[in-house]
């Protein structure tokens, strides 16, 4: 399994002292279940400290590369920037899923719960390789892979709330506030999916999907400002 490993160590060049750790980052619970005997734990105490690494490296970058940017403005953008949906594409452009130790069950999984899987698992590397080569190593890590999004989600205004740019487009040029509603709910009460709709009286004006109703009803609003046009310009 090491030399498995050794493959990811050379994509995302860093070498471990401590292989065990890099290989525990890539452990979920269910693999567990599957090989009692397996040796290591899962990663979810490597995900908390990763959370907490990668939040304070974010933090730390827009501080004191945006001097002149106000506190609501920097949280916005550190907000789109850790989110599950940029973290976990920042893990599927790397290929982790080639390294995600899972139960066969959690493998066939698709969509949301692999993206939300491969964000956890980026989060649990972020916290071994602090562990293992310390904060300058694990930042440079996520300035080189996470924090290289940033010029794109400025330009593109992806930080923006879409629910509260929804309803002051629809206020303003309809006098309508957009109301949201179940329209899909799916899954085990840990792992539940939701299918939300945004409507403008009774029209249905966009569909979001995510593992919570605040998350669904954010992509439902992000589909309803494109295909209305809506979409504040860069």
């Amino acid at each position: 399994m090491q030399e498995k490993f050794k493959e990811l160590e050379d994509k995302i060049g860093i070498e471990f002292n401590d292989k065990n750790l890099l290989i525990q980052a890539f452990c979920h619970r269910s693999y567990l279940n599957e090989h009692p005997d397996f040796g290591l734990g899962q990663n979810e105490r490597l995900e908390f400290l990763g959370d907490a690494v990668l939040e304070l490296v974010v933090t730390n970058y827009l501080y004191f590369n945006y001097p002149e940017e106000p506190e609501g403005e920097l949280t916005a953008w550190r907000a789109a920037l850790v989110n599950t949906k940029e973290i976990g594409d920042t893990a599927e452009r790397l290929e982790f899923h080639k390294f995600l130790l899972l139960s066969k069950g959690e493998r066939n999984e698709g969509g949301k719960a692999k993206l939300c899987i491969l964000a956890d698992t980026f989060e649990a590397l972020v916290g071994a390789i602090y562990l293992d080569r310390g904060y300058d190593v694990a930042a440079d890590f996520v300035k080189e892979h996470l924090i290289s999004k940033l010029p794109r989600i400025i330009e593109l205004g992806l930080y923006r709330d879409p629910k509260s740019e929804l309803q002051e487009k629809a206020q303003e040029g309809l006098g309508i506030t957009p109301s949201y509603d179940v329209l899909e709910e799916s899954g085990p009460d840990h792992q539940k999916h939701f299918v939300m709709g945004v409507f403008l009286n009774d029209k249905l004006i966009g569909k979001g999907q995510g593992s919570s109703k605040k998350e669904a009803e954010e992509e439902a609003a992000k589909t309803a400002l494109s295909r209305k046009s809506w979409l504040k310009s860069k």
